[in-house]
């Protein structure tokens, strides 16, 4: 596919985001991009085709009534597209391809480095780690593989449940206390439903999307957070107030687009990765607190 073909299939993906979220605000959460950078790739695919895709509306981004045909039509094509590139890359030779391993910031500071470095030994192969806590678009290929935590898979991901791991609350001695609240995607998690069921309407008065953040403002005394127990066990001036016994272990999957599966060089990392995983679920349960304590 050709540079510019390439950069218009890339606006799209931008076209499809703001029309699937509503706003440009979210598209740029779900993408892991700025606000600007949303603005600028709409612009550009509306002036390359000489049309108005979206109405701006007190609430948000609104598809034109008369474009709502053109949006189907360019989903359907952002679909093909994608199939077509995972079906390529499924049958691309393992050593002069990289693998691109997505998880959240937590699982990618605390648990997968020395795990991706030996895949990565083991596979003779590239590895790219991307974190963040927005999921990004396998459709799209913007990733290969999955560690993520859910009760369950989204249709266009299958995978194997690795392992699973629990909730705490931590605090720093003599912190304040209040609640910190979760916010993005780590607030539509066991732990964030927990929070809402404790605080009720409160608003806390600070909050973040990243419990690696949460264990940070927590450690500097400025209020209780809920964390993974492999977070919170790790960081450095936190303690137990409590194991959360009442919530039940969330799963952790390694996963890949439903087309990938059969991919060999995926299937091998995949079960690497598993295998990996499943001898950590000591620490990720909080039974097998690390010796020493990271800040």
């Amino acid at each position: 596919m050709g540079t510019s073909a390439q950069a218009n299939w890339d606006d799209l993906r931008f076209v499809l985001a703001v029309a699937d979220q509503g706003s440009v605000a979210s598209a740029a959460r779900m993408l892991g991009v700025n606000h600007a950078t949303v603005l600028r790739r709409i612009a550009a695919f509306e002036t390359r085709h000489g049309m108005k895709v979206f109405e701006k509306t007190p609430t948000g981004y609104r598809v034109s009534p008369d474009r709502l045909a053109l949006i189907e039509a360019l989903r359907a094509a952002s679909h093909a597209v994608g199939q077509v590139e995972r079906l390529i890359d499924s049958h691309r030779p393992g050593v002069s391809t990289g693998i691109r391993i997505t998880s959240t910031d937590a699982f990618c500071f605390f648990i997968l480095p020395d795990i991706i470095a030996g895949l990565s030994e083991k596979i003779s192969s590239p590895v790219s780690i991307l974190s963040g806590n927005a999921h990004l678009d396998f459709g799209r290929l913007q990733a290969d593989i999955t560690v993520r935590p859910a009760v369950k898979l989204p249709e266009d991901l299958a995978g194997t449940r690795a392992s699973s791991f629990r909730f705490g609350v931590f605090a720093a001695e003599g912190g304040q206390d209040t609640w910190l609240g979760l916010e993005g995607a780590i607030a539509r998690s066991r732990g964030g439903e927990w929070v809402r069921r404790i605080t009720g309407a409160g608003e806390p008065g600070l909050s973040s999307d990243s419990f690696i953040v949460l264990a940070g403002l927590a450690a500097a005394g400025r209020g209780k957070a809920i964390l993974p127990l492999f977070v919170g066990d790790a960081w450095d001036g936190l303690h137990r107030v409590d194991v959360l016994d009442d919530i039940p272990p969330t799963p952790l999957w390694v996963a890949s687009h439903v087309d990938l599966q059969e991919s060999g060089r995926l299937k091998r990392a995949r079960k690497y990765l598993a295998d990996a995983l499943a001898a950590q679920e000591g620490r990720l349960l909080g039974f097998d607190p690390p010796a020493a304590k990271s800040a």
